[in-house]
């Protein structure tokens, strides 16, 4: 791969490719262009019981882009990450261009939990996501799904499809099925409003008032 730039970047994604590493000691960089793509609908996003009550009850605070170099520095401190320093390098980048984007789950002032990801058109890239508290990653992806759906995005791509993504109401559709929507997304234009953040309690309300 030729020496990847935050613009290059984004015309991978805007092609339906995203880059990844082997592992976090690994310079070299590789596209990624899978043939079931996982998405999670953002008029399906499935709020459990437990989930609900979670976030009536939680202490946690959701901040949006408030220390995005720490999101993707969690996100990658585990056993077994494709986050290598370039990678980490060329997201701040596109975070420095408003490009790329944390929600982040707070607790007093330690960082608990976050996604992290990319915004084009009215598609936002999923890229990674952690948990240092029980829910916390769960409720970071409930409270940017409704950040989303208010800014006016209409697709949120997760790239894979997991059990833990597939328990919140992601699913996993055709590369073809995929190009259809990426298509469709890029045509329109949303930006991330940081007045869409709203406590945990309301994203509850929200979501419920909705399913």
């Amino acid at each position: 791969m030729s020496e990847l730039t935050p613009d290059l970047l984004l015309q991978g994604y805007a092609v339906g490719i995203f880059p990844m590493s082997e592992h976090r000691d690994d310079p070299e960089i590789f596209w990624v262009d899978p043939r079931r793509r996982g998405i999670l609908p953002l008029d399906g996003f499935h709020i459990s019981r437990s989930l609900a009550r979670a976030l009536r009850r939680t202490p946690f605070q959701p901040r949006l882009n408030f220390d995005f170099a720490q999101v993707v520095a969690a996100c990658a401190d585990r056993a077994d990450t494709w986050i290598n320093a370039e990678i980490t390098r060329l997201y701040q980048a596109l975070h420095e261009q408003g490009r790329a984007h944390s929600y982040e789950i707070w607790e007093s002032d330690t960082l608990v939990g976050g996604v992290y990801g990319v915004s084009l058109g009215t598609a936002f890239f999923g890229e990674s996501m952690f948990s240092r508290r029980d829910n916390a990653s769960k409720m970071a992806l409930a409270g940017l799904v409704d950040v989303l759906k208010r800014s006016g995005f209409t697709l949120f791509d997760t790239q894979f499809l997991t059990s833990h993504l597939a328990s919140l109401g992601a699913v996993e559709i055709s590369r073809a099925a995929y190009h259809t929507r990426l298509d469709a997304a890029l045509v329109g234009d949303a930006q991330i409003m940081p007045s869409a953040v709203v406590p945990l309690y309301e994203v509850t309300q929200r979501m419920t008032q909705t399913s």
